[in-house]
């Protein structure tokens, strides 16, 4: 059973004196979640943008990316299965 679909993604930068913000939106047409990230230069180093801009946009890629799975594992437990890394652990409890 074949199933497309597009999700759009934007990615947005801002840097304002050695902070560089970044915010991505996901929309797959239903739902729209953002992720938000952050650099800060220390202002001893060198001013690269293009160094916040990567540190900036992976940090909110990460954020959106966790919101993802955790809204998979609130759907694969309303379905009623066990979601991934929830199974009992074997061993000696702590």
């Amino acid at each position: 059973m074949p199933h497309t679909v597009e999700w759009k993604v934007r990615l947005y930068l801002f840097e304002d004196e050695g902070t560089t913000k970044a915010q991505v939106v996901l929309d797959n047409g239903t739902t729209v979640l953002t992720g938000q990230g952050a650099a800060h230069r220390n202002p001893a180093d060198v001013d690269v943008p293009e160094i916040g801009d990567e540190l900036a946009a992976g940090r909110a890629m990460h954020h959106l990316a966790q919101q993802l799975v955790n809204a998979a594992e609130r759907d694969i437990e309303g379905m009623g299965a066990t979601a991934p890394g929830s199974h009992p652990v074997a061993g000696w409890l702590t």
